[in-house]
């Protein structure tokens, strides 16, 4: 009777221990897949980064379609990033008024807000339009282009797609990105200018004092820094994202969002890295 009971115990027993560990297995997969997923992503994007940094310098040099991007990146993206530095600057500068008619030190504004603009507003902000603007476009283009065959047909030719379709996108994005964000501070100073200087009478000559007296060179040296890395990022995000689209036009959707999420993420993570390996504390 007892060896039966025992037996029957551990008949018991065996399915009780085979729904546990398929209840910690799956929760060791709902935490591994992701981080596979992601690595995986960081692994495609790093190889189609050294791709097209091999490319770069093999010719033939595919100039015509530089220009194009560059005319699509940089003159494209000028009005709306103008548009968006002017009002970032407008209400950045009514908010640091606030703060500062407290101690009254209104007369400091001009020189927080181009600090501000410098080191982290104009590159991060200008990262971003550009990413929903044109990253955005180069991910769907990029996508519909995989979706249709296109880009295998390049292949076919004998010619690369990574030189003919990334390069120009990343060099591109890599040397307009500094200029969006200079353009990006130089409006944001204008609505600062407009806000404290024509509407709260705060004198010009203090307020352009105080911007040559805050800001420095190394200032604008971390403005160009940053630009340049984000335009790498934004870049060669939204093209991975694009190149390997596949599942037809809902595909080439989930993708293009995908690569503006990841890519203003990344900006943003990139920024507080930049900002701590800049800056002398």
């Amino acid at each position: 009777m007892a060896a039966g009971s025992s037996e029957a115990e551990h008949v018991e027993a065996a399915p009780e221990r085979s729904r546990a560990l398929t209840v910690v297995f799956g929760l060791i997969n709902k935490v591994v897949d992701p981080l596979l997923a992601f690595l995986d992503e960081i692994g495609a994007m790093v190889m189609l980064a050294v791709n097209a940094a091999a490319w770069m310098v093999r010719p033939p040099y595919r100039f015509a379609q530089l220009l194009i991007a560059l005319d699509f990146i940089g003159a494209g993206s000028t009005f709306i990033v103008a548009l968006v530095g002017l009002f970032t600057g407008m209400a950045f500068t009514v908010s640091v008024i606030v703060g500062f008619r407290q101690f009254s030190a209104e007369g400091m504004v001009g020189g927080v807000v181009a600090l501000a603009l410098t080191r982290e507003l104009a590159p991060v902000l200008a990262g971003v339009v550009v990413t929903a603007r044109a990253g955005s476009t180069m991910a769907s283009e990029l996508g519909n282009m995989r979706v249709t065959e296109q880009i295998d047909a390049i292949t076919t030719m004998g010619v690369s797609p990574v030189q003919y379709l990334v390069v120009p996108r990343v060099i591109a994005t890599t040397l307009m990105l500094p200029l969006l964000a200079v353009c990006f501070g130089m409006t944001g100073m204008l609505g600062a200018y407009l806000v404290a200087v024509m509407w709260q009478a705060i004198d010009p000559g203090v307020f352009f004092d105080k911007i040559s007296t805050f800001v420095q060179w190394s200032d604008m040296n971390m403005l160009f820094v940053k630009s340049l890395v984000f335009g790498v990022i934004v870049s060669i995000i939204c093209c991975k994202k694009g190149f390997y689209a596949s599942g037809g036009a809902r595909g080439v959707g989930e993708a293009t969002a995908k690569a503006v999420v990841a890519s203003i993420v990344a900006v943003f993570a990139a920024d507080y890295v930049l900002t701590s390996l800049l800056t002398d504390i």
